[in-house]
């Protein structure tokens, strides 16, 4: 595995930018990660892709030097090392609702001393000059999904939790759980969000939000927030309805 541009961006309190591409396509992760983007999200929980399409969508953000991060099915170590072994510069992990779940993360994606993470070499140990092992707990990049009231009533707790890099308040499960399903605008659903970002800040962490367009990031990253999520189709959409209410 190569150098982490976004956790290192991260670090030092600058916001970073990640991309969903939405399609298997490695072609298209090049394309992106030459725009600037710099993460590229790739998604194994509800996206396509499989292991062998991640591993190449992964050689590509490495290419462009972004910062790939794989969304894993669960909070399983067994997936979390199979991420990492494609090469994955993070992990992104789902349904995080309590401290010790933030901690078997970190396990799982960490060698030991910090973790207790499978040792099988894989892509991600190419190139590496020096012990593997100690490089990768330092390039790793973990990012906990805070989904569930749960979690924010939980949310002081896990903020404790050494070596996440980030923590994402995602606000379509949360809308679930907080009653109002599909409504990620509802107001309560918005005030709960900004309420775990300002906590997560306070805390001297860094929150992640996810937004649609540069007006709502600029939102969230006046409120404070570090890692700035957008889909590419939230940003495609509005230009090709543009272009195509030329033909009407």
């Amino acid at each position: 595995m190569q150098h982490n541009r976004a956790k290192k961006k991260l670090a030092t309190g600058k916001p970073i930018s990640v991309i969903a591409p939405g399609y298997s396509s490695a072609g298209l992760v090049e394309l992106l990660g030459r725009m600037g983007f710099d993460g590229i999200f790739i998604d194994c929980e509800h996206g396509p892709a499989g292991w062998e399409e991640v591993e190449n969508m992964v050689r590509a953000a490495e290419l462009v030097d972004a910062t790939p991060i794989v969304r894993v099915q669960s909070n399983d170590p067994s997936t979390i090392t199979r991420a990492l072994d494609r090469g994955a510069g993070g992990v992104q992990v789902p349904h995080i609702n309590t401290r010790a779940q933030a901690e078997a993360a970190v396990r799982a994606a960490k060698f030991a001393p910090l973790g207790h993470r499978g040792y099988a070499g894989g892509r991600s140990a190419l190139g590496v000059k020096g012990n593997f092992t100690s490089h990768a707990n330092e390039e790793t990049m973990v990012v906990a999904m805070l989904e569930e009231v749960e979690a924010l009533k939980n949310l002081d707790d896990i903020l404790k939790v050494e070596h996440i890099d980030a923590f994402f308040i995602a606000p379509g499960d949360l809308s679930q759980s907080m009653g109002y399903p599909g409504h990620l605008d509802h107001p309560d659903v918005q005030a709960a969000v900004h309420d775990a970002v300002r906590r997560t800040r306070d805390a001297g962490r860094a929150p992640g939000v996810l937004t649609t367009n540069a007006a709502s990031a600029r939102r969230y990253l006046d409120l404070g927030a570090l890692l700035i999520y957008v889909s590419l189709a939230s940003l495609l959409q509005p230009g090709a309805r543009d272009f195509l209410s030329e033909f009407k």
